[in-house]
């Protein structure tokens, strides 16, 4: 189980290798993407709190970076943080999620990418559920639901 001792010695050091890489220019994303996917996910954007989705979503079933489709979270994990994004406790792997250190608005975070293609996410923070004590802060739109 993964800690947020674990996540900031990832954050400044690099974390896991992916299983594997999927690499693909701008344009073939944007071909891929709707225009919201590409924004969040290629330019690190952030969705408007509760409206994804995934927000009060409680199917059963694997979350997938709607980029790759890889893996990424699984649904017994995903709890109401009452913060207006999806969140979860921890990744399905821990190899899964790349960890950012997020230095933008004048403030110290730590972004989360799909570690197979970099998408963006969302970012973690130590205040979620024991007993990891992580809540995964992720954008509905970066991800998708194999029930």
């Amino acid at each position: 189980m993964l800690t947020w001792k674990d996540i900031i010695h990832f954050a400044n050091n690099g974390g896991p290798s992916p299983d594997k890489r999927v690499e693909k220019t701008e344009e073939e994303w944007r071909a891929l993407l709707t225009s919201e996917q590409f924004r969040i996910t290629r330019k690190a954007g952030t969705e408007a709190p509760n409206s994804g989705d995934s927000c009060s979503a409680h199917d059963a079933g694997k979350y997938n970076c709607v980029c790759c489709n890889t893996p990424l979270f699984d649904s017994s994990i995903k709890f109401d943080s009452g913060s207006g994004w999806p969140s979860f406790s921890q990744p399905i792997k821990e190899n899964a999620i790349k960890y950012i250190k997020d230095v933008s608005f004048g403030m110290i975070r730590v972004e989360v990418q799909c570690n197979t293609c970099d998408a963006h996410q969302g970012h973690v923070f130590p205040d979620g559920p024991e007993p990891s004590g992580l809540r995964y802060c992720i954008n509905s739109e970066s991800m998708k639901l194999q029930e």
